[in-house]
């Protein structure tokens, strides 16, 4: 029971004054207590008060006890209020409560807060709330307290004016308390303490140790600030008053504000507050601080402090760690240590370890255990698998699940499942749901079902974003869409050279540059139709060598108008075996015009059969031609 009195001692009289530069050590309390002894054999009722309550603080009970009943039958409130604290100690709880009940009549806000207690304890809530408030309303903080915790658990709003009264006397629970419940007036995607759920992947396939799964989210820490006097301010103050006072949970919740705002050295050091205080999930977080730092060896160090502690996603983080350096077993062992302590991010990451090792059976395993646990990604690691396998039947339950459950990749994937089968109708919508989270590819799914029905404005909406995401296909289609509304390009005076670069050419180049062939070719095209030889030929030659037949066979005919015919025939070789027909006739005009007719005779048979129609017409004229030329 929380106790020792009204603070009424000999010093509160002024009988004694106390010196300003008092002895610290045993010997001044010493010399206090036999003043107080002195003055308590005199006859001084409120001098034997605080002498029980001096011993009552040692733990001497027997010799207390007469001191608290002498002073309390004098009608001293505070040794009521102790002799209740010292029965109950005894464990003659009910006698306390009786003495408890004299001191309150008095005017004792201490024993009032500990009458409540008693009779919430008994289950009396009426009785309990009436004494209670009457210790709040005499300005105590642990009465004030009490107050509001009953308050809160009957839901009743008032719970926050006493929560609020004990945190401004200084009560550290009660701060701690208040800033929990302004951070639950701020719109969070999560309203559980700080570190419940951080997942830790493997490092090289289930995020970064901050997020959830293969979506990488990082979900909002409890207590961000908003604007200036919003709920999130006033939650700082009172976490950094508690955290002040030494609560690590406080510690802890403060130092996750600091991170979040990219105060990253006064979190840290919130952190380390708290996790020297045996606060796990602190020691976990700052493990993950001092990695993003480049501080493994120290962040290792404090990942095995917390899961020692039974902190599951410090074990996930070790287990990652051991699995980037190729410890295998020992990155197994911690992510088993983390599903033992009941993360179940330790089964998906066993699993994901497995799938590496191509051990797909022991990788099933753990990915259903997960699954059936509830983690999405690992309902989609498994669906994967089976698809892998074969198993399309088995696969799409647990694709949908996890979709359900707010997996991006799940509902990508289901759309590549449904649009396999040819149902692009049933498709399109998870397309679509993957495409709003911002999956890039699911974007670009959309763009291209948009433009296949004719919906112009949507197709760009969707192509833009696939693109602005890094989609090189994406940016060659948006391109593709912007030039085909190109008005004409005006004519300009002669020798002006005039070119701004249009925002279709931009996409084409951004393309280009992520190495889409086709987009290179258009680039070296836009490049020629300029008089840009040199930039038409860098393009054209780059698609060729990634094996675009029409970028080699444009640089054939570059190469050619430049007068190097023996090279154009060259890379217009490899665009016919690649299956080119122009390139193809072209070989032939040019074996042709060598006086290699056999060879001109082959090629020009070989653009017969590649086409396009015009080509094989013309392609055919010249064979003939060159038959009867063999033959006469």
């Amino acid at each position: 029971m929380d106790v020792m009195g009204d603070k009424a001692t000999l010093l509160d009289t002024g009988r004694f004054v106390q010196p300003s530069d008092r002895d610290e050590s045993g010997d001044g309390e010493a010399v206090d207590e036999a003043r107080t002894r002195l003055a308590a054999q005199a006859g001084d009722v409120e001098a034997t008060s605080v002498l029980g309550a001096m011993l009552l603080r040692r733990g001497d009970l027997d010799g207390a006890e007469p001191l608290l009943r002498a002073a309390t039958a004098e009608g001293d409130r505070a040794a009521a209020n102790n002799l209740g604290v010292l029965l109950h100690q005894r464990g003659y709880t009910d006698d306390a409560a009786g003495w408890w009940r004299i001191a309150a009549v008095a005017g004792s806000a201490a024993a009032a807060h500990a009458l409540g207690r008693y009779h919430r304890e008994r289950g009396d809530e009426p009785a309990a709330e009436y004494w209670l408030r009457q210790s709040a309303e005499q300005g105590h903080a642990l009465g004030a307290y009490a107050l509001a915790d009953l308050l809160e658990h009957r839901g009743d709003a008032a719970a926050e004016r006493w929560m609020r009264s004990a945190a401004e006397r200084g009560h550290r629970e009660a701060a701690y308390r208040l800033a929990r419940a302004l951070d639950r007036q701020m719109p969070h995607e999560d309203e559980r303490e700080y570190g419940d759920e951080r997942e830790y992947g493997d490092g090289r396939g289930a995020g970064n140790g901050r997020g959830a799964g293969g979506d990488n989210g990082v979900a909002s820490a409890p207590g961000a600030s908003g604007a200036p006097g919003s709920p999130g301010d006033e939650a700082e103050q009172w976490y950094r008053q508690a955290a002040a006072r030494g609560h690590q949970r406080a510690a802890l919740q403060l130092g996750a504000i600091l991170e979040k705002r990219g105060e990253l050295k006064e979190a840290g050091r919130w952190y380390l507050t708290s996790a020297k205080d045996g606060e796990a999930r602190a020691a976990c977080a700052l493990g993950f601080l001092l990695r993003d730092a480049g501080d493994t060896e120290s962040a290792a160090v404090w990942w095995l402090r917390a899961a020692q502690d039974g902190d599951g996603n410090a074990a996930n983080a070790l287990g990652a760690l051991h699995a980037e350096r190729g410890e295998t077993q020992t990155a197994e062992r911690w992510y088993r240590a983390a599903m033992d302590a009941g993360d179940v991010n330790g089964a998906y990451n066993l699993g994901l370890l497995c799938a590496e090792q191509a051990r797909t059976a022991q990788a099933e395993q753990w990915y259903r255990r997960a699954a059936y646990a509830g983690h999405r990604e690992a309902a989609n690691a498994l669906a994967v698998l089976l698809l892998q396998g074969g198993d399309a039947t088995g696969a799409e339950p647990w694709f949908s699940k996890a979709a359900e459950a707010g997996s991006v990749d799940a509902a990508f994937n289901l759309g590549i499942l449904f649009a396999g089968r040819g149902d692009e109708g049933v498709a399109l919508p998870w397309y679509e749901r993957a495409a709003a989270a911002g999956h890039t590819e699911a974007a670009l799914q959309v763009g291209i079902a948009r433009l296949r029905d004719g919906d112009e404005r949507e197709a760009e909406r969707h192509l833009r974003c696939a693109a602005g995401g890094g989609s090189a296909e994406a940016a060659y289609r948006l391109a593709s869409v912007l030039d085909a509304r190109r008005p004409p390009a005006p004519a300009h005076e002669l020798g002006e050279q005039v070119h701004e670069k249009t925002e279709c050419e931009e996409w084409y180049e951004r393309a280009a540059s992520q190495g889409h062939r086709r987009a290179q070719v258009r680039v070296g095209m836009l490049a020629a139709a300029r008089g840009d030889v040199v930039e038409a030929a860098r393009w054209y030659r780059e698609a060729a060598e990634a094996g675009s037949r029409n970028g080699a066979f444009n640089l054939g005919l570059l190469l050619a108008r430049e007068g190097s015919e023996p090279e154009a025939a060259v890379w217009w070789a490899r665009a016919a075996d690649a299956g080119h027909g122009r390139a193809a006739l072209r070989l032939a005009l040019v074996y042709a015009r060598r006086g290699e007719l056999a060879e001109g005779q082959r090629w020009a048979d070989r653009a017969v059969t590649l086409g396009p129609r015009e080509v094989s017409e013309r392609a055919a004229r010249l064979r003939d031609a060159l038959r009867q030329e063999l033959t006469a």
